[in-house]
């Protein structure tokens, strides 16, 4: 029981965390560009994938969830950058 007590609150502390990148996410859709530095999401994705890789490895579920949201987050915004940048040429 005291697992899945545990288990409950590091899921509702990786919404939490997670909770700034898709306030910055909703942003950037309604800007129809990124609003962060190009350098910001290159170290996201280096960092997640990273984390995602230790997250299965300890097989743990909760970073594993929250690791691989990031990760579709951090691509659309890059794809939103070189978008942006094929369309000023």
């Amino acid at each position: 029981m005291e697992e899945k007590i545990w288990l409950g609150i590091g899921l509702f502390a990786q919404l939490l965390f997670s909770a700034r990148f898709l306030v910055q996410w909703i942003a950037s859709e309604r800007a129809k560009k990124s609003v962060m530095p190009v350098y910001f999401w290159y170290f996201s994705m280096g960092g997640a994938v990273l984390l995602l890789a230790y997250a299965i490895y300890r097989k743990d579920p909760v970073f594993i969830l929250g690791q691989s949201t990031g990760l579709l987050i951090y691509s659309r915004n890059l794809y939103l950058i070189y978008k942006e940048k094929k369309e000023k040429q």
